[in-house]
Parts: structure tokens; sequence; C-alpha cells
């Protein structure tokens, strides 16, 4: 490996041109359209895809998943990285459905910023508020994306108020809508006036053209809409809606850029505005609360485990985002967690099935570990200089089933696709004395993750699974002694999570808890990390 100080002097540089961000939103906000929109504008793909595509349109790149192509949602993790404008963006989609919240939560563990879709008709919805919270909680900044302006909706300075009010976030528009929702005219930049007019292509599949127009002859053209708009900005103005960096880097305000990622109408605008205003890459605490340097030994954190995504190789794949120093394909790394060293050969980027050798990554980039058996989410791998970043804690799950073969003579298979969609983090799997390892629980954030468990059973591992839904709901961390103790009382149970060891108490409604509670006030029963971040 080199030690060449001009190699280590190129980390800090390198890391200051990287962006590293999430999208979240609500499903059907539009957010795998806005990822293929944002990849279109970057010339990352000749073509945009849709997720509820026309026909003779492919669906798009970032969902692979047989199950998330049938139900237009996305269920797993994309990552996409492009340049442009002399800097290395990282955007990564991620799960819109709010049963897969954990794995979203994982993800924000990995970005430096975050893209909030609303949908101009339906504006903050129950999921964007549960990842903004998340997001909140760990100091990412947001900037904002009013989606779906070319269709009828609410009125801007109503989702602004509603921004500020539900969340605390000061708005602060970037650009501004000409036109009310479903009758887009066009942009106006809000710091300049410049106006923006875009002709759109069939379905978005290719940019949109953009013209700007003097605004005397917008006003002389279209005189009550340019009115409306230009009291709706002096309106912004006088309430301090300007935009301040400061603000926006501590969390306090975001940046609103208005558009419509199907057409394309202000997705190069968005782009332009996250390699702008988006931090870049910063030293990392870890474990102990002590900034790792961007320029220290490389250290990398896994933030996500896939198996299946090459049906032909079977192999398995951990996401790492590169946190300090260089990361050079075919370096020995060491797990922190075992000290046992890991091996980087096979270092790939990934979006969607399509894949690309990586061989070199710097903070704030995202690479792809193949045959990583030994890895799960939250774990640390470093060069040199020993490293542990703070573990990726685990959602309190809120559904329950026992899994078990369909056909005994599939029994082997069974276990190693248990094993496997425990390792990735797709289910939680608990162990019962009373039903044995051939009778496994899971434990799932929502109901959609089950149907996940049994379409890749069935799919990859050729072992189709009965589920048996038990009634249990809430789950709350317990030790050996307060086992004894529950293990005697009704509508409770007492399992064992395999993956560290942890013993769940499950109980069949918070009123059951409750009541246990009150009858056996020194027993342990300590809250998992909330399924509803926020509640």
């Amino acid at each position: 490996m080199s030690t060449d100080v001009g190699e280590s002097a190129r980390v800090p540089t390198e890391a200051l041109r990287r962006r590293t961000f999430a999208v979240i939103s609500h499903p059907d906000a539009g957010k795998s359209t806005l990822t293929e929109a944002l990849a279109l504008y970057a010339e990352r793909i000749d073509q945009a895809g849709a997720v509820h595509g026309k026909a003779g349109r492919r669906g798009v790149t970032s969902d692979w998943m047989e199950m998330e192509r049938k139900r237009g949602i996305s269920i797993t993790s994309a990552v996409l990285q492009f340049s442009y404008r002399d800097h290395v963006v990282n955007l990564l989609d991620t799960p819109g459905h709010g049963d897969f919240s954990e794995d979203t939560y994982r993800v924000l563990a990995a970005v430096d910023a975050a893209v909030m879709l609303l949908d101009a008709a339906k504006g903050l919805e129950p999921q964007t508020l549960k990842l903004f919270d998340v997001c909140r909680a760990r100091g990412i900044p947001v900037l904002t994306f009013v989606n779906k302006w070319d269709r009828p909706g609410r009125e801007a300075l109503e989702l602004l108020d509603e921004v500020e009010q539900t969340i605390g976030l000061r708005p602060m528009p970037l650009t501004w809508p000409l036109g009310i929702a479903g009758q887009l005219r066009g942009l106006i930049e809000v710091a300049t006036g410049e106006f923006s007019r875009f002709t759109r292509t069939a379905g978005g599949a290719t940019r949109a053209a953009v013209e700007v127009v003097p605004a005397a002859e917008v006003a002389a053209a279209e005189p009550e809409v340019w009115s409306t708009a230009q009291d709706e900005l002096a309106l912004l103005s006088e309430i301090g809606a300007g935009f301040d960096e400061k603000d926006f880097l501590s969390g306090s305000a975001t940046p609103v850029l208005f558009g419509a990622a199907l057409t394309g109408v202000g997705v190069a605008r968005l782009l332009d505005a996250l390699v702008d205003l988006a931090p870049a890459p910063e030293a990392r605490d870890d474990a102990t609360g002590t900034p790792r340097p961007l320029d220290a030994p490389m250290s990398g954190l896994v933030f996500k485990v896939q198996a299946g995504m090459d049906r032909s190789h079977r192999d398995r794949m951990a996401f790492v985002r590169i946190c300090s120093g260089r990361f050079e394909r075919g370096m020995v790394l060491t797990h922190a967690g075992t000290g046992r060293p890991f091996a980087t050969k096979y270092a790939q980027a990934v979006f969607g099935q399509q894949r690309t050798t990586v061989e070199e990554a710097f903070p704030g980039d995202i690479v792809g570990l193949v045959n990583a058996g030994a890895l799960r989410p939250g774990d640390t791998l470093y060069a040199a200089d020993p490293v542990e970043f703070p573990a990726i804690p685990s959602f309190a799950p809120e559904h329950f089933a026992v899994v078990r073969a369909a056909d005994a003579g599939t029994f082997k298979q069974f276990r190693r696709g248990i094993d496997q969609l425990d390792s990735e983090g797709v289910i939680q799997v608990l162990r019962s004395d009373l039903r044995g390892d051939q009778a496994p629980v899971l434990a799932a954030v929502g109901p959609l993750q089950f149907d996940v468990v049994a379409a890749r059973m069935a799919d990859e591992y050729r072992s189709p699974v009965r589920l048996e839904h038990l009634d249990y709901t809430v789950a709350r961390l317990t030790d050996p002694d307060g086992a004894v103790v529950l293990d005697r009382e009704s509508d409770v149970e007492v399992l064992t999570r395999r993956a560290d060891g942890a013993l769940l108490a499950v109980f069949s409604t918070k009123y059951r808890l409750e009541n246990v509670r009150r009858k056996h006030a020194g027993v342990t029963l300590d809250p998992l990390l909330a399924g509803s971040v926020g509640r």
C-alpha cells in the first residue's frame, strides 16, 4: 500500500469534493423518480425510468428486486455515484415504505445531508416526519424539494407554513413557482429574480430544455400570474426567508426548491444546490466521542448488508461508508468487532443491478464489499490505528410471527436463508425455548417485512415458508433475572435475539406491559429504539 505523504494530503482535498446525501420521503412522493432524474441530469444514465411506468417505458434502475417492481415501492437501498461540476456526488436511495424505517435509519448513518421530498398536494406526511426526526437527531442538514408541481396541489405559502409549524424548520426558498400547482409556467430564482421556462419531454425520460426568459417579457405575457408571484416573493422577503448558511448547517432552517421530478423541472437546480450548499464529509466521532480525522488511516462504517443482488453468483455485499483515509481495492482491513482481517479484493460500486469495480475511494464514498459473510450493519473496518464507530441501534419491533419451512426437505436451505436475512438486518430473528430452532420467531417494525422474507426465502433460497402471526405488539429489553420472573406471567414471553443474545420480553399490549411493570417494579424492562421515531 502507498504511504507517500502526497497520497495522505490527497485525502482532505478529495473529501472536500464529496457530497453524500439521501432522499427521504413518504411513499409515493416520487423518491425513486427523483433519484432517476438526478442520475439523468448528471448524465449518469441516458434515460430515466418510472416506478409506475407506461407501456414501453422501462422501470427505475434503482429498484432491482422483483417485489419492488411489482409493487412500485423501494424496499432496498440503492447507491449512485456520479461526477457533477468537478464534485463527486454519492446519492443513497432509501426504502420509502414505513415498514422499512430501520433500513432507512441505517442509511442515514452514512450521509452528510438529506433531501426531504414533499408531495405538492400532500405536504408533510407521517413517514417524512419520522425520517426528519432521525435527521434532526443525527444533526443532518436538510434541503427540501417540493415535488409534483406539475399536478394540482396546495398553495406554496401554505406548504412552507406547514414545514415551519410542524417540524420547526424555517423555510428558505431558493426557487419559486410561477403558477399554482398543476399550472406551472416555470421557476423564479429568488435571489436574482431570473425566470426559467422548461420544455418538458415525453414522460421526462430525457432532459428538459431550459430557457431563461426576461422578466419583462413574462410580466407582459402573463401579468396576473407574474404579479401574484411577485407579491408572494415580497412577503417572503419581509418575513426574512432569505438563505442563511449557518442556519441550514445547524439544522434550524431548510433551503426549499420547487419542481417536478417526473418531467425534470427543477432537478438540475437541486443538483446545483446540493453541490453548493450541502456539507462535505467531516471528522466522524468514534464510539468514545473522539473525532476520527479525515486524513487518519482508512476506516469505514458498514451501514447495510445485502444478499441476492447478483443471482448468478449468490454473493453477499456489505455497503461501507468511508469515514477516513484512502481506500484501495485489495487492502486488508481489520474487523473492529472481532479483530480479524478482512480482504477487499472484490470492491464494487452498485446502482440497482449495475456493478463497477472500485479501485479507490475517499471519505464520503460508498464501497460495496463482496463476500462479506462476517459483516453486519453497524460494524467498523479499519486499516491501522484501531477505531470503532458507534453501533447502529435496532428499532423496537411491533409485529411478530413464527416462521417454519413449508417443506421439511428444504430445512437446510431454510436455516441458511433465515440466518442470511437476519445478518442483513432485513428482520430480527428471535429464538424461543418453547419452539426451538426449527420454528424461530421473526420480529419486524412493519408487516411488509414478513412479505419480503417470504418472497426471498422462496425465490433466493428455494425454501417456501409458512408464517404464523403472534399476538404480541410490544418488546422490551430484559435480563436473565427478569426472564425468570416474566416467564411466569401470561401474555408475556421472553425470547433471545440471535444477532446479539439480547433478551426481549414481548407483551400482547402496552397495557399488559404496564400491569407487569407495576406488579414487578424491580424487573428490567428497558425500551429499544422506537420504531416510530419521535413518537
